[in-house]
Formats: structure tokens, C-alpha cells, sequence
């Protein structure tokens, strides 16, 4: 070697994170860390141990939420799925689901936004390299306060374009449980991006619809139904479930026939009058092109507009407790 590496020292440390995330330039606003034991808004501190075992295992899960106007939109659905989602992964709850509740809203005023996104993270914690977590480790729990993802404004006013992914679906155990593990996700939007693509579309053994990348699919047949694959063997859409509790006002506006969560073969599916994309940071995206070939007149439909408009007011004006104001405990 014609050169040593050297031994940093903390200020070090402290220096090259700062220089990394001017590289790097995020939007994260704050950032809670139950090893650290608070929050921090400095985005060279949102840093995990090395030996986390959601790092080294993947041995993780995650929740998502919004601010909108100042307040947190469904964050209850979120952290019941977050709940289950630690349950299936055998991963100790870092306190109660009140206690989870106040320190997300806590991080989420810390960051002074009205408008973001947020992400939590449950892990077994840090203490070793093994398959299994650390004896006697303490599971970690972190809040993150973002920008949120954006997705282009052509996705809305012109469209997707998807295929049929080459990857498999994930097992059901395993789709149905919102852990770090999302490489099938990763490769299938990088699969589709490599061809000049938007996303994919998991289709399972039997032929049915699955999901896409990190959202759900829907879809209104020929007929005017509109319909929705079971959440048995993918994830529990927290958007999706409550567009499906929307869904029946375009009914009364002649919108659609009816609602339908059902398996979709694949056939129904290719001969639908609408496709679309639904998720918490994408909302709700008409599809118009699938493995090449229009979805009806390969322009988007007015279902998924009008699907759009309900959830954007819902997450506006809603009652029924899926609107918090961060001053609410």
C-alpha cells in the first residue's frame, strides 16, 4: 500500500458525516432514536450502530404516516400494521403503543413542518454479528420527520407504464409483514426502470394480481366495478383500505357500479376500463400502459382522478380520529 488509512478521531467522525450529507443534500427535518434516547435535527447524527440487526439481518419492520396541515393523517391504521408487523417478526415493542404514539408525535412538532412525511423503525437492536439478536439487547426504535417522496406530475396527468415483474412475490408471511426487507421491491422498479418503465406488477402462483413496488393495485372492470385484490398474500394497504371506505361515494355519483375485493385474474385484470396505483406517499396514479399494451384507451380514467380528489380531502377534513393535531397527546 502506498498510503495508511487513518485513525479517526470523533471531531473526525462528527466532519466526514457533515461532509457526506452535503454530497448527499436530504430533507430530513428530525430524527428520534431510543439509543440515543431523544431527537435529533442534525441530519449528520441520524445514524444506526453498524450491528444493528436491522443493518446486518435485515431483522426490522417500518410504518409510515403524514402531516398534513399541521396534523398526522391515519397514523393509527399505521401503527396497528406496525404492531402486527412486530408481532410476525418475533421483535419486543420498545414500550406501549401510547408511549410509540407520543414519541412520533413528539419527533413530528420537533420538526416544525405543517407538511411531511414520516417513518418509523422497529429493530431487535444492537450487540453482535450472529443470526439471532443480541442477548439481552434493547430493541431500537427510531422516528424519522421527512420531506416525503414525490413521484413525477406526468405520473398523474399522463400516467404509468408498468410489466409484469420476473421476479417472484414474496411468500405471504412475508408480503403481509411491512419489514426492511424489500429487495424483491428494489430489483422490480429497478427491472422496470432499466426498460424505460414506471413499475412492475407481482403476479402470484395461481395467476391472481399481487401488488407493484411499495404500492397497491386496483383496478375498474369493463362493467364499472371497482376492484381490489385480497389482502391475504399482500400487504395491508393502509391507503388502499381507506379508498375502499371512499370508494362507495362514486357509486351514489355514478362513478362505479360497486366495490369488490376479490382475486383478479390476470386475464380480467389485462381487460380492465381503469388501472391504478394506490399508496401513502403516491396516493392514488392511473396506470394507461401494462407490458406494452394500453389499459383501455391508454389514458387515465375518471376513477382514479376522482379517487384522488376524495382521499386529498379526506386527509384535509376527515373526523373519525384519522386526523390528529400534534398538540394532542
Amino acid at each position: 500500500m502506498t498510503s495508511t488509512l487513518p485513525i479517526l478521531k470523533t471531531e473526525d467522525v462528527l466532519e466526514a458525516l457533515r461532509g457526506l450529507r452535503t454530497r448527499q443534500p436530504v430533507k430530513y427535518w428530525a430524527f428520534y432514536s431510543s439509543q440515543l434516547g431523544g431527537i435529533v435535527t442534525d441530519p449528520a447524527l441520524m445514524v444506526l450502530p453498524f450491528d444493528d440487526h436491522m443493518v446486518h439481518r435485515g431483522h426490522g419492520i417500518f410504518d409510515t404516516a403524514a402531516i398534513v396541515g399541521g396534523k398526522l393523517y391515519d397514523l393509527d391504521a399505521h401503527l396497528d400494521r406496525f404492531i402486527a408487523s412486530a408481532e410476525r417478526s418475533k421483535l419486543r415493542l420498545p414500550g406501549t403503543r401510547q408511549q410509540m404514539r407520543d414519541i412520533i408525535m413528539a419527533t413530528a412538532a420537533a420538526s416544525g413542518k405543517p407538511d411531511g412525511g414520516i417513518r418509523y423503525w422497529l429493530s431487535s437492536g444492537p450487540g453482535s454479528l450472529d443470526l439471532t439478536p443480541a442477548a439481552g439487547a434493547d430493541p431500537g426504535f427510531f422516528v424519522m420527520i421527512f420531506a416525503g417522496l414525490s413521484y413525477p406530475e406526468r405520473w398523474y396527468n399522463e400516467g404509468l407504464k408498468v410489466m409484469t415483474t420476473t421476479y417472484p412475490i414474496k411468500p405471504a408471511l412475508y408480503a403481509i409483514t411491512k419489514s426492511t426487507n424489500y429487495l424483491p421491491n428494489v430489483l422490480m422498479q429497478m427491472e422496470a426502470k432499466e426498460v424505460g418503465l414506471d413499475n412492475g406488477v407481482f403476479i402470484d402462483k395461481d395467476g391472481f394480481i399481487g401488488e407493484s413496488s411499495n404500492m397497491n393495485v386496483a383496478f375498474v372492470t369493463q362493467d364499472g366495478v371497482f376492484r381490489h385484490p385480497k389482502f391475504d398474500q399482500i400487504l395491508s394497504g393502509c391507503t388502499s383500505k381507506r379508498l375502499l371506505e371512499l370508494a362507495p361515494r362514486l357509486v351514489e355519483r355514478g362513478l362505479i357500479k360497486g366495490v369488490e375485493v376479490c382475486d383478479i385474474p390476470v386475464a380480467d385484470a389485462r381487460a380492465a376500463r381503469e388501472m391504478m396505483l394506490f399508496g401513502s406517499s403516491i396516493k392514488v396514479a392511473p396506470i394507461v400502459e401494462w407490458d406494452k399494451k394500453p389499459i383501455h384507451d391508454g389514458k387515465p380514467g375518471p376513477v382514479s382522478k376522482a379517487l384522488l380528489e376524495l382521499l386529498e380531502e379526506d386527509m384535509r377534513t376527515t373526523s373519525q380520529g384519522r386526523l390528529v393535531d400534534l398538540g394532542t397527546p
